[in-house]
Protein backbone atom coordinates (compact mmCIF):
# COMPACT_ATOMS: atom_id res chain seq x y z
CA UNK A 1 0.00 0.00 0.00
CA UNK A 2 2.69 2.23 0.64
CA UNK A 3 4.45 2.07 -2.71
CA UNK A 4 0.76 2.78 -4.28
CA UNK A 5 0.36 5.54 -1.94
CA UNK A 6 3.90 6.91 -3.29
CA UNK A 7 3.91 6.45 -6.72
CA UNK A 8 0.54 7.76 -6.80
CA UNK A 9 1.61 10.94 -4.64
CA UNK A 10 4.16 11.81 -7.14
CA UNK A 11 2.41 10.78 -9.92
CA UNK A 12 4.38 7.35 -11.22
CA UNK A 13 2.17 4.08 -12.32
CA UNK A 14 4.11 0.79 -11.06
CA UNK A 15 3.40 -2.28 -10.59
CA UNK A 16 2.74 -3.90 -7.44
CA UNK A 17 5.43 -6.64 -7.57
CA UNK A 18 7.30 -7.30 -10.52
CA UNK A 19 7.42 -10.79 -12.14
CA UNK A 20 10.85 -10.73 -11.37
CA UNK A 21 11.49 -9.66 -7.70
CA UNK A 22 13.73 -8.84 -6.33
CA UNK A 23 16.02 -8.19 -9.40
CA UNK A 24 19.73 -8.03 -9.60
CA UNK A 25 20.14 -4.54 -10.61
CA UNK A 26 24.26 -4.31 -10.33
CA UNK A 27 24.51 -3.65 -14.29
CA UNK A 28 22.04 -0.67 -14.43
CA UNK A 29 23.85 0.73 -11.13
CA UNK A 30 26.88 0.16 -13.05
CA UNK A 31 25.62 2.30 -15.74
CA UNK A 32 24.77 5.31 -13.71
CA UNK A 33 28.48 5.14 -12.59
CA UNK A 34 29.07 4.81 -16.70
CA UNK A 35 26.74 7.68 -17.49
CA UNK A 36 28.03 10.15 -14.51
CA UNK A 37 26.64 13.36 -14.83
CA UNK A 38 24.59 12.38 -17.91
CA UNK A 39 22.35 9.36 -15.78
CA UNK A 40 19.22 10.68 -14.52
CA UNK A 41 17.19 10.04 -17.89
CA UNK A 42 18.65 6.85 -17.75
CA UNK A 43 18.15 6.34 -13.90
CA UNK A 44 14.22 7.25 -14.70
CA UNK A 45 13.58 5.03 -17.48
CA UNK A 46 15.28 2.32 -15.97
CA UNK A 47 12.86 2.66 -12.89
CA UNK A 48 9.71 2.84 -15.25
CA UNK A 49 10.66 -0.11 -17.72
CA UNK A 50 11.62 -2.10 -14.43
CA UNK A 51 8.04 -0.64 -12.14
CA UNK A 52 5.80 0.24 -14.63
CA UNK A 53 6.54 -2.47 -17.57
CA UNK A 54 7.43 -5.11 -15.80
CA UNK A 55 10.92 -5.81 -17.96
CA UNK A 56 13.62 -7.31 -15.87
CA UNK A 57 16.61 -4.89 -16.12
CA UNK A 58 19.15 -7.87 -15.01
CA UNK A 59 19.02 -8.56 -18.53
CA UNK A 60 21.43 -6.82 -21.34
CA UNK A 61 18.69 -6.65 -23.67
CA UNK A 62 16.55 -5.11 -21.69
CA UNK A 63 19.19 -2.08 -20.67
CA UNK A 64 19.42 -1.60 -24.42
CA UNK A 65 16.40 -1.12 -24.63
CA UNK A 66 16.65 1.52 -21.86
CA UNK A 67 19.45 3.05 -23.81
CA UNK A 68 17.60 3.44 -27.12
CA UNK A 69 15.17 5.70 -24.91
CA UNK A 70 16.93 7.82 -23.96
CA UNK A 71 19.59 8.50 -26.40
CA UNK A 72 23.13 6.09 -25.54
CA UNK A 73 24.71 3.79 -27.26
CA UNK A 74 23.53 0.50 -26.32
CA UNK A 75 26.99 -0.96 -27.39
CA UNK A 76 29.33 1.56 -25.59
CA UNK A 77 26.94 1.41 -22.81
CA UNK A 78 27.09 -2.40 -22.28
CA UNK A 79 31.00 -2.47 -23.04
CA UNK A 80 31.61 0.45 -20.17
CA UNK A 81 29.12 -1.37 -17.46
CA UNK A 82 32.28 -4.76 -17.94
CA UNK A 83 34.65 -2.23 -17.46
CA UNK A 84 36.73 -3.10 -14.24
CA UNK A 85 36.98 0.56 -13.22
CA UNK A 86 33.66 0.86 -13.47
CA UNK A 87 32.93 -2.04 -11.17
CA UNK A 88 35.39 -1.10 -8.67
CA UNK A 89 33.98 2.15 -8.60
CA UNK A 90 30.51 0.80 -7.40
CA UNK A 91 31.82 -1.48 -5.19
CA UNK A 92 33.54 1.60 -3.84
CA UNK A 93 30.47 3.46 -3.34
CA UNK A 94 28.84 0.49 -1.95
CA UNK A 95 31.68 -0.18 0.46
CA UNK A 96 31.54 4.20 1.10
CA UNK A 97 28.06 4.23 2.07
CA UNK A 98 27.85 0.90 4.38
CA UNK A 99 31.33 2.88 6.50
CA UNK A 100 28.97 5.72 6.68
CA UNK A 101 25.83 4.08 8.52
CA UNK A 102 24.16 3.49 5.03
CA UNK A 103 22.03 0.32 5.16
CA UNK A 104 19.37 0.57 1.71
CA UNK A 105 17.88 2.27 -0.74
CA UNK A 106 17.78 5.46 -1.23
CA UNK A 107 20.08 6.54 1.79
CA UNK A 108 21.28 10.44 1.06
CA UNK A 109 23.38 12.19 2.83
CA UNK A 110 23.75 16.07 3.51
CA UNK A 111 27.61 16.64 4.26
CA UNK A 112 29.33 14.00 5.45
CA UNK A 113 27.56 12.51 8.48
CA UNK A 114 23.60 14.10 8.15
CA UNK A 115 22.01 10.71 6.99
CA UNK A 116 18.82 10.38 5.20
CA UNK A 117 16.90 6.58 4.84
CA UNK A 118 13.63 6.10 2.71
CA UNK A 119 11.92 8.33 -0.03
CA UNK A 120 9.74 9.48 3.11
CA UNK A 121 12.67 11.78 4.05
CA UNK A 122 12.53 13.93 1.09
CA UNK A 123 10.51 16.91 2.96
CA UNK A 124 13.39 16.40 5.89
CA UNK A 125 15.97 17.09 3.30
CA UNK A 126 14.41 19.62 1.49
CA UNK A 127 13.91 21.36 4.72
CA UNK A 128 17.52 20.65 5.68
CA UNK A 129 18.59 22.22 2.47
CA UNK A 130 16.17 25.44 2.84
CA UNK A 131 17.55 26.10 6.47
CA UNK A 132 20.85 25.59 5.42
CA UNK A 133 20.43 28.14 2.42
CA UNK A 134 19.02 30.59 4.69
CA UNK A 135 21.67 30.14 7.45
CA UNK A 136 24.24 31.40 4.40
CA UNK A 137 22.52 33.88 2.74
Amino acid sequence: KDMADWARASGLTILMRPTVFPVNSVKAMRGCIFLGKDMLPFARTVFQIYWGEDQDISQDAVLAEVCLRVGVDPKAFLAGIGDQKIKDQLKANTDEVMARGGFGSPTIFLDKTDMYFGNDRLPLIRDALTRRKASAA
